[in-house]
This record gives C-alpha cells, sequence and structure tokens, in this order.
C-alpha cells in the first residue's frame, strides 16, 4: 500500500511499523519536516502583534509542509522503485544504469528533505527569538523536529551516496544543510535570531 497523508495518523504509523519496506525511514523523515512546518505556521498564524511579517512567514511555512508531505508518497517510490532495480537478474541488460538511476533518485528525495528541514529550523528559530512567546515552546518544538528531520534524511542520502557510488557532492549539501538545520535550532532554543 502506497502511503498517503490523506489517511488518518494511526493508520500511517501502523504502515510505518508493519512489515513492509515503505513507508520507512524517508516517510518518517519527511512526516516530521511535514509536522515541523505545521508548527511554524500555526506560532506564525499567533504572531502578527510582534512581526509584521508573519503572515508571509506562515504561508512559506505552509508551503514547505505541503512540499515535505509530498516527499512521503515520493520516498515510497523512490525506495520501491530501487528494491525493483535490485530484483532484475544481475546479467539484464541495462540493470547496473537502472540501479544507478534509482538510487540517484532515492538520494535526491532525502536530499531534499535536508533542504527543508534547513528552512523550517530556520523559520522556527526567528519565531522563537521574535515570535508571540506564548508559542515559543512551539517555535523551539519545530526546530528540533526540522533538525532532526534533515539529519535522519542525511543519513539516507549518504547510503544511497554509497550504494550507488553516487556523486559525493550530494552527501556535502545534506551535510551543509543538516549544520544549517542545528545551528538554527540551537538558536531557537536559546531564544537568539
Amino acid at each position: 500500500m502506497t502511503p498517503s497523508l490523506e489517511q488518518p495518523v494511526g493508520q500511517f504509523l501502523d504502515q510505518i511499523a508493519a512489515r513492509s519496506p515503505a513507508p520507512g525511514g524517508g516517510g518518517a523523515a519527511a512526516v516530521t519536516g511535514a509536522l515541523a512546518a505545521g508548527l511554524v505556521a500555526m506560532a506564525a498564524r499567533f504572531s502578527d502583534a510582534q512581526l509584521p511579517d508573519a503572515g508571509e512567514l506562515a504561508a512559506r511555512a505552509d508551503q514547505l509542509r505541503h512540499r515535505a508531505a509530498e516527499l512521503v508518497d515520493e520516498d515510497a517510490h523512490a525506495y520501491g522503485a530501487g528494491l525493483d532495480a535490485f530484483a532484475l537478474p544481475r546479467d539484464a541488460a541495462g540493470r547496473d544504469q537502472q540501479v544507478r538511476a534509482t538510487l540517484d533518485r532515492a538520494a535526491a528525495v532525502p536530499e531534499e528533505m535536508t533542504q527543508l528541514g534547513a528552512q523550517v529550523a530556520e523559520l522556527a528559530a526567528r519565531l522563537a527569538a521574535a515570535g508571540n512567546p506564548n508559542l515559543r515552546g512551539d517555535s523551539v518544538t519545530a526546530a528540533l523536529l526540522a533538525e532532526a528531520s534533515a539529519r535522519s534524511a542525511a543519513c539516507l542520502v549518504d547510503i544511497n551516496v554509497t550504494l550507488g557510488g553516487l556523486d559525493k557532492e550530494v552527501s556535502l549539501r545534506a551535510a551543509h544543510n543538516v549544520t544549517a538545520a542545528h545551528t538554527a535550532a540551537q538558536h531557537a532554543v536559546s531564544g537568539r535570531e
């Protein structure tokens, strides 16, 4: 069954726990990023008295939340395609190219998750420092969840890059995004921008 965020949370959690290949770590990382973005959007909507651009922050967080939600399904499809490619007979024509292409996609999806995680964490840090103080805990939680999403997604990038002998620059970009998310999360915790 293909995961979808149109289903109840309990059903999605059951799918994660099931003995099936997807949703797995990538889906969990994407959902975590979407949750973080949702918290940012909520905190921004309560911060219009403190931040003149609160509406723009909320709109940006909503965009990131929707994209993260789309990545849940994209990750499941990329993982499934990889499994299909590896299942081909070793002597099948074009197998190596197909495996490499699927691993390239399987690395690209979580790399995008790292980008989203960094962006969400940066928005959260701004809200933690200058937004509605009554929502500071939500902003800090958002930053920490965004960092966790980016960090776990970067691990998946590294696995696919290594397995496919892909360009290590993909891993370096993911690591850079994790550093940005970590820095933003630390700023959120300390209450500075």
